[in-house]
């Protein structure tokens, strides 16, 4: 005969396995792993991917406690141009993107201000007045199509050409490659041949001859070795020649799915701080590259602040022109300069 005791016993038990296993699976369901896309259009040694993007994205992975998985696919790994990569996060086709402002001519017209010639001394100082820009100024324009995650700026422009480059007479009728809307006008206006194109194109266009002259910063002059395709390298004293502005950004419907606790990973991640930090890395990445081009014998002009002089008093047109350009826009180009100084001389 079956105790009855023991019977009601067992089945007790098992109702008690059961509840523990929906239980578990309905914990599981909750904490389920959140795997984000990130996509950016440089090789993933690079400087900016390593030092910056894949520090980033470890970290929030640690802190979600591995909840957040984050994929990263370097070089457009997912497809498209470099240009179409903020189309990308908007349209929700990745979830995460880094890319340069000015590869969408004139759609971030408050960003430029900090692509104006001799605007930037310091990237990290410059990088936390541009999220600070952007909090009082873009996040309900321009940025409100996604979440910004980072905002910042490389360290000063450099001009590397296959001859040598001292006098504004020496850019006539160079054919050279910038990377923005303001920066292409400035070099127009100097007496070059500007032709606009994303970063990873600059190799094959110098080695085919398709431009004489790149201005990149430093840092990514060894992932591109573009210290191997030209020997010349003109560097300007005080403020830089130029800089350009970048989005770290986020699908806003992606990351308003999150539960608020990996929101909080994700915001605090994010912002002033991080993107001060992600300029300052950007400009100490300078020296490595630097260095390996005076290892190589390469030829460093270094302007003197009187030659300086003449490259800005030049430029003045263009930031004059710029001026008159957000006027039409019915943006105060002025007042946004001034605010713009002001925060980075705070």
């Amino acid at each position: 005969m079956i105790n009855l005791n023991s019977k009601l016993a067992r089945l007790a038990a098992a109702a008690t396995v059961s509840a523990i296993a929906i239980a578990g699976a309905a914990s599981t369901t909750l904490a389920q792993e959140v795997t984000l896309r990130m996509h950016q259009f440089l090789p993933a040694q690079a400087n900016v991917p390593k030092n910056v993007l894949t520090p980033w994205a470890d970290k929030v992975e640690a802190e979600s406690g591995g909840r957040i998985k984050i994929e990263r696919y370097p070089a457009m790994q997912l497809g498209g141009k470099p240009p179409e990569l903020i189309d990308q996060v908007v349209d929700g086709v990745v979830d995460i993107v880094w890319t340069v402002a000015g590869y969408s001519p004139g759609r971030f017209p408050r960003a430029e201000v900090f692509e104006l010639p001799f605007t930037m001394t310091d990237a990290g100082t410059m990088s936390r007045a541009y999220w600070t820009l952007a909090e009082e100024t873009m996040m309900d324009t321009e940025f409100a199509p996604f979440k910004p995650l980072g905002l910042w700026v490389h360290g000063p422009g450099v001009i590397h050409s296959s001859k040598p480059i001292t006098a504004l007479s020496d850019l006539n009728g160079v054919k050279l490659r910038a990377p923005t809307r303001v920066t292409n006008k400035l070099f127009s206006n100097l007496g070059a041949t500007p032709i606009g194109m994303p970063v990873p194109a600059i190799p094959e266009a110098l080695s085919k001859g398709v431009v004489d002259a790149t201005v990149i910063p430093w840092e990514v002059v060894g992932a591109l070795k573009v210290n191997e395709l030209v020997k010349n390298h003109t560097e300007f004293p005080g403020n830089a020649l130029y800089t350009t502005t970048f989005l770290f950004a986020m699908n806003k419907d992606r990351y308003e799915s999150l539960p608020d606790d990996l929101k909080a990973v994700i915001d605090n991640n994010s912002g002033v701080e991080f993107s001060a930090f992600a300029g300052k890395q950007m400009q100490a990445d300078d020296a490595g590259p630097r260095a390996a081009a005076v290892e190589m014998g390469n030829n460093i002009i270094e302007l003197t602040p009187e030659q300086a002089e003449e490259w800005q008093a030049a430029a003045q047109g263009s930031i004059d022109e710029w001026f008159a350009e957000m006027d039409a826009k019915g943006i105060d180009g002025k007042a946004l300069k001034a605010r713009a100084d002001e925060l980075m001389a705070n």
